[in-house]
């Protein structure tokens, strides 16, 4: 028996799979452009509300201002509030990430609201149940008045957040709210592609997210940080580490080969917020040694930092518990993910990829 061993990029590293207005990484430059900006422009100069005007534009193909947004996805947040207790009647003894899993699967359309505003505002209402839930506390109430960051602070937390708080969720989530054909992203698609509505693509691409490799790795970078414990433990829990062949949280990526750009914006967004307790000197020294350690090891490769380092310190600050990072994750994704699904449907063509196959063949001598 010969088989041969196929030449295919395995997991598809490098194989355009659609043509998107929506978001474009270069992983050698370690830019990321949303809607024709790079991420960091961005992030100073409109908030959540703005950018997913930008990405529904690109997605549907018919302009749509951020005052529209707004008001939609106000009103989202109350049907979605209203419709809290069948939505969460699945939940029950589920954890948050998989709870949240469950009840997003309920959702369905609402009369007068486009399917996309009725995704995105249901996401932080269900998410703040769910964390109100473990608490022991009921659901906090949208207010449709807020924008998205303040209402889904106000619900996540339990009361009136601050300013600087504000700006700080605000800026969390225009940066992750769409990263070019990442998994979740492109199962998104995928789904889509099929013509299943936005419901089932989105859901499809929070059960993506969920893996430790993708949504799932920002509270493995609080532990890690727990562990290392003070500035003097730094460099032999390390070098220890790295020693033993383990892998540094918050380091690395998949299609960066330099500093993953959102890394940056969500420090200075970390730097504004200043909360009280937030040790981020001790994170930078850490991040630094890691860095450098990793250099040291890996000359030719040296892994950087990615978005996952301070997306754990960020949401630790705005102290939103561990076990609803990915969910909070996935209330920023989700304008991505719908405006992808969105455009998906409009090309109207089924993804539908090959594979190479290394198996055996049927004996050719037999007639």
């Amino acid at each position: 028996m010969n088989i041969q061993l196929s030449k295919t990029p395995i997991g598809l590293d490098g194989v355009p799979a659609a043509e998107t207005v929506l978001s474009h990484v270069d992983g050698e430059r370690g830019e990321l452009i949303i809607a024709g900006e790079r991420v960091g422009d961005l992030a100073r100069k409109t908030g959540f509300e703005g950018v997913t005007a930008r990405l529904w534009s690109g997605g549907t193909g018919q302009p749509v201002g951020e005052a529209a947004v707004r008001a939609a996805l106000g009103a989202a947040r109350e049907h979605a509030f209203a419709r809290l207790p069948d939505l969460l009647g699945i939940t029950r003894g589920l954890s948050i990430v998989d709870g949240f899993r469950a009840a997003i699967a309920g959702l369905r359309a609402e009369n007068g609201l486009p399917h996309e505003a009725t995704i995105v505002g249901a996401f932080p209402v269900v998410a703040g149940a769910l964390v109100q839930r473990a608490r022991g506390n009921d659901p906090i109430a949208p207010d449709a008045t807020l924008s998205h960051a303040a209402d889904t602070l106000s619900m996540m937390l339990g009361r009136k957040p601050g300013a600087r708080e504000v700006a700080a969720l605000d800026a969390y989530f225009v940066t992750v709210c769409d990263h070019g054909m990442n998994a979740s992203t492109f199962t998104t698609r995928v789904i889509a592609s099929t013509q299943a509505d936005l419901f089932a693509a989105v859901t499809g691409g929070y059960c993506a997210l969920t893996g430790p490799l993708h949504g799932g790795a920002p509270e493995p970078v609080l532990e890690m940080l727990d562990a290392v414990g003070s500035r003097e433990r730094i460099k032999p829990w390390v070098d220890s580490a790295l020693k033993r062949g383990e892998r540094l949280m918050g380091f690395g990526h998949r299609v960066y080969r330099v500093r993953d750009p959102r890394a940056d914006v969500l420090k200075e967004a970390i730097e504004r917020l200043a909360v009280d307790g937030t040790d981020l000197p001790f994170a930078g020294e850490v991040e630094a040694y890691i860095r450098a350690a990793l250099r040291q090891k890996n000359p030719d490769r040296p892994l950087d930092t990615n978005v996952e380092f301070f997306t754990a310190i960020l949401l630790d600050a705005l102290a939103i518990p561990r076990q609803a990072f990915t969910p909070i994750f996935a209330v920023g994704r989700a304008a991505g993910w719908t405006a992808h699904a969105r455009e998906q449907q409009r090309g109207g063509r089924l993804i539908r990829p090959s594979s190479a196959y290394i198996g055996a063949m049927p004996d050719s001598s037999r007639g």
